[in-house]
């Protein structure tokens, strides 16, 4: 072993004349001796069809995670519509289940049903409350909304000009969003 290690860092004037296998065929421009312009164009169109090919595969697959991002949102979408209103119904069940049970009730006094129904309709109103969904309920000298109120008609009367007289039925707003405008009575 230590002969060999002495030889081959023996530098012998023949180990200096070697050419690296590396540099053989080029040019001290860096260019490659032997090959003709159409050989140089060749290997370059074949570089470029290869990257062309790269793009379209990596163009393919992007086009197909857009396309399975697509139908995702609109199964997403279509399961939102259909369940949307699943939290709002769970709150309305008890307050069925509590109708019925009144009625279900046949001898009962007067002061019986009207506590019932008082505990129904805080039911209804917490259920309400829960999901955003609140009265729109002017008073009577309340300023017109048209945005909120929709005026039935207008009556001459003793109020201020646009102001509610009269709330013929309530309105209701979800999240800000008016559900139905109050029906009001407007002065003249």
């Amino acid at each position: 072993m230590a002969a060999q290690h002495d030889q081959s860092q023996d530098n012998s004037p023949q180990d200096d004349d070697r050419i690296e296998p590396s540099a053989a065929g080029q040019e001290p421009g860096g260019g490659e001796v032997g090959l003709d312009p159409l050989e140089a164009l060749q290997a370059s169109l074949d570089l470029l069809k290869q990257e062309n090919a790269e793009m379209q595969e990596q163009m393919l697959r992007a086009a197909a995670e857009v396309e399975n991002t697509r139908r995702r949102t609109q199964e997403e979408i279509a399961k939102a519509r259909k369940f949307g209103i699943e939290s709002f119904a769970e709150s309305l069940v008890p307050v069925k289940d509590s109708l019925e049970a009144a009625l279900a009730q046949p001898d009962q006094t007067t002061e019986a049903w009207r506590a019932g129904v008082e505990t129904t309709l805080r039911q209804l109103i917490t259920a309400f409350e829960r999901h955003r969904l609140a009265e729109i309920a002017p008073a009577v000298g309340d300023r017109f909304d048209p945005h909120q109120h929709q005026a039935i008609s207008t009556v001459p009367c003793d109020q201020p000009a646009n102001t509610v007289v009269q709330v013929l039925q309530k309105g209701y707003l979800i999240a800000d969003r008016v559900l139905r405008p109050a029906l009001v009575t407007v002065a003249a």
